[in-house]
C-alpha cells in the first residue's frame, strides 16, 4: 500500500538504523566485559540470585532458563557480532523478513541482559535503547519505502525523551525556572567529561542562555516535530545541535546518540534533501500487505501502552525513567530534576600494614572515569557505559544507592579479585592484596582559572568524612568486618 510508506525519509532511515546498531555494539561489548564483576557468578549482585527471587512474568530474560557465565558472554559477544553485522548493512542484504529477525534477535538478547542486570541496567539509557531497537524491527530495510506510522512513532518517542525531560525540570529545582542551574551542572554532574572545566568556567549570562535555550530545545521544538515540512525537520535539527552540545560537555552513555539518531528521520522528506544537496530517495516498491499488517499491529500496541506515559507526563508527581512494562516498551523519561550545588565523591583506598593505625599509609584505587586523582583531566568515555563508575557518583549521594553492592565490591577488593579489578583504571595493590580497605567521602569542585595555572590541576577537594569506616576479612566467612581505628 503506497499510502503506507514514504520513500523520502529513506536515507534518515538507513542512518537511524545503521547508527542503533553501532551504538547496540558498543551495549553488548560493555556487558560483555564488565558482567563478571557486576551480575556474574560470582558478581557483587549474582544474576542466579536474582532469577532464584524474581519469576519470569516480571523480568523476561532467556536467563530465568539457564545462567552461566559462559552462556552470558557467550549471548553478549553474540549480540555485539550480530550488531556490527547490521551496522554494516547485514539487514538491508537480506530479505524483508530475515532483516526484521535480525533487530528482533538484537532486541531480545538485550532485554535479557537489562531484565537481569538490577541497579546496575537501571539508567534510562537501557530502556531507551530497547524502545527504539523495538520499533527498528517495524522500518523496512532496503526492500522497502520507511513506513509512514513508524516514523510517527519515532517522533513520538523523541517526543517524550526531550518533552518529559523538560517537564520534570520544570516542575523540579528552582533553578531550572531562574536560569541559574548550569552554574553547578557542569561541575556536580555524573562524569564529567574532558571539556566540563571549560563548560563550567563560560561566563554566567551565557549560562542562563544555555538554560534558556535548553527550555526551548526540550518544551518547544518537541511539538514542533508533529508539524509539517519543513519545520518539523528544522526542530529536529535543533533537538540534534543542542544533543551535540551535551555530547560535548559530559559523559551520558548512550543517551545523547540515541536522542540524535531518533532524530535524524525526522529531518527528512524531499524538500529537505533537496535543501541540503543530499541524494534522492531511490525508487522503492511499496510495502508487502504481510508487513503492513505487522506495522499497524506495532502501532496499535504503542498507541495502547501510550496511556501511562502520557498520563505520567500529566501528572505533578511526574516520574523519571521509569518503564511501565517488563518489555521495556513506551516508557518514560527524564533527568536532573534536581541540580546538586555541591560535588561529592567516594575516594577508596587500602593499605597491606597489618593493623591500622593513626599513622597507616594509605594508597587510593583510581577509577577509569568518575573523578579520582585532582591533577587528572576527565576523560571522555560516552557512548561507553562505565557501570561501576556512574553508581559511585550515586553512591556519593547517599549510602542507600549503594547499599547492596558496596560491601560485596570491597569484599572483592580485598582479595585482587581480577574481574574487579579490570573494572579499575589502576590497583595500587598489584602483588599482593591489601590487609584493609575503607572508603572517604570528600566534596570535589572544579579549579579556579588561577588555581589550574598554579597547580595544573583540574579539580580542589576538601575531606568531608569517613563513608566506610577499614575493613579486613574475616577469616571463616571471608566476609568485611571492620578493622581499627580509623
Amino acid at each position: 500500500m503506497e499510502w503506507s510508506t514514504d520513500s523520502g525519509y529513506w536515507l534518515g532511515r538507513l542512518v537511524f538504523q545503521r547508527g542503533l546498531a553501532a551504538l547496540y555494539l558498543v551495549a553488548f561489548l560493555a556487558a560483555a566485559r564488565q558482567f563478571r564483576a557486576l551480575i556474574g557468578e560470582r558478581g557483587m549482585l549474582p544474576v542466579p540470585y536474582f532469577v532464584a527471587r524474581v519469576p519470569f512474568r516480571r523480568s523476561p530474560s532467556l536467563f530465568h532458563f539457564r545462567y552461566s557465565d559462559r552462556l552470558f558472554a557467550a549471548v553478549s559477544w553474540t549480540g555485539a557480532a550480530l550488531a556490527a553485522a547490521v551496522a554494516a548493512g547485514a539487514a538491508d542484504a537480506v530479505p524483508l523478513w530475515a532483516s526484521m529477525v535480525l533487530w528482533a534477535v538484537l532486541w531480545v538478547l538485550y532485554l535479557s541482559i537489562v531484565n537481569v542486570g538490577q541497579i546496575w541496567y537501571g539508567f534510562g539509557w537501557e530502556s531507551l535503547l530497547l524502545e527504539a531497537g523495538f520499533l527498528a524491527v517495524f522500518l523496512g530495510n532496503a526492500d522497502t519505502a520507511p513506513p509512514v506510522l513508524v516514523l510517527w512513532l519515532l517522533r513520538w518517542l523523541l517526543f517524550r525523551v526531550e518533552f518529559g525531560a523538560g517537564l520534570i525540570k520544570l516542575r523540579g529545582d528552582r533553578c531550572w525556572r531562574d536560569l541559574t542551574c548550569l552554574h553547578y551542572h557542569h561541575e556536580t554532574q555524573p562524569m564529567p567529561g574532558p571539556l566540563s572545566w571549560y563548560f563550567h568556567h563560560l561566563p554566567k549570562p551565557l549560562h542562563r542562555v544555555e538554560v534558556a535555550a535548553n527550555h526551548v530545545a526540550q518544551l518547544v521544538l518537541p511539538v514542533a516535530l508533529f508539524t509539517p515540512q519543513p519545520v518539523a525537520g528544522i526542530a529536529a535539527a535543533g533537538i540534534v545541535l543542542t544533543q551535540l552540545w551535551l555530547v560535548l560537555s559530559g559523559n551520558f552513555a548512550w543517551l545523547n546518540w540515541v536522542t540524535i539518531l531518533l532524530a535524524l528521520p525526522a529531518i527528512g522528506g524531499v524538500a529537505v534533501t533537496d535543501a541540503l544537496s543530499l541524494p534522492r530517495p531511490p525508487a522503492l516498491p511499496p510495502a508487502p500487505a504481510w508487513f503492513d499488517g505487522m506495522v499497524i499491529a506495532a502501532t496499535v500496541l504503542v498507541v495502547v501502552l501510550s496511556y501511562w506515559p502520557a498520563r505520567n507526563l500529566l501528572s505533578r508527581r511526574q516520574e523519571m525513567n521509569r518503564s511501565f512494562n517488563p518489555l521495556h516498551l513506551v516508557n518514560t523519561y527524564g533527568a536532573f530534576g534536581t541540580i546538586s550545588r555541591t560535588r561529592r565523591e567516594v575516594v577508596v583506598e587500602g593499605t597491606d600494614e597489618p593493623e591500622v593505625t593513626r599513622d597507616t599509609v594509605w594508597r587510593e584505587y583510581e577509577f577509569r572515569g568518575k573523578p579520582g586523582d585532582p591533577a587528572r583531566l576527565p576523560p571522555q568515555f560516552a557512548p561507553y557505559h562505565l557501570r561501576l563508575d556512574w553508581l559511585m557518583w550515586f553512591a556519593a549521594l547517599s549510602s542507600a544507592y549503594s547499599r547492596s553492592w558496596f560491601l560485596p565490591f570491597v569484599e572483592r577488593l580485598l582479595v585482587n579479585d581480577p574481574a574487579t579489578l579490570r573494572l579499575l583504571r589502576r590497583n595500587p595493590f598489584p602483588d599482593t592484596p591489601p590487609t584493609h580497605v575503607r572508603a572517604r567521602l570528600y566534596a570535589y569542585r572544579f579549579t579556579t582559572r588561577r588555581e589550574r595555572r598554579e597547580t595544573r590541576a583540574w579539580w580542589t577537594r576538601t575531606l568531608i568524612g569517613e563513608h566506610l569506616p577499614p575493613v579486613a576479612l574475616d577469616e571463616p566467612d571471608g566476609a568485611a568486618r571492620p578493622a581499627g581505628p580509623p
